[in-house]
């Protein structure tokens, strides 16, 4: 048995069109938001309440990277699967934190769930 998991499961809508990024050692990252949404109905007004997250997701796996170049747009409908990592960066001499979901060679998925041939 494993002594720990770290698997991020979503199925939401993009918020942006997916951005590509090579760097000097060759490598690429794809990346783009990712919005899920849950709703409830308040038991005091009977109002549906929603609320939406989003989720900020980097593609590393070279596969997966290019399916979503290819066929991924704001608005697609995705299933995804993948570690959560925080990192820090310095900006303007302060430490910032963002959380990532980060799809790995080898690890992670990604399922196009939009009906095929439409816009």
């Amino acid at each position: 048995m494993a002594g720990s998991v770290n698997k991020a499961t979503l199925l939401g809508n993009l918020g942006k069109d997916p951005e590509s990024r090579t760097f000097q050692n060759g490598g690429k990252s794809v990346s783009f938001t990712l919005a899920t949404n849950e709703t409830w109905k308040d038991k005091n007004t009977g109002e549906r309440q929603e609320k939406t997250q989003w989720h900020n997701i980097v593609i590393t796996n070279e596969q997966l990277g290019g399916i979503a170049e290819r066929f991924l747009k704001k608005g697609s409908k995705v299933y995804i699967e993948g570690a959560i990592e925080t990192r820090k960066y310095e900006k303007a001499g302060q430490d910032v934190y963002i959380t990532e979901i980060v799809l790995k060679p080898y690890h992670g998925e990604l399922t196009l769930l939009d009906d095929k041939g439409t816009d």
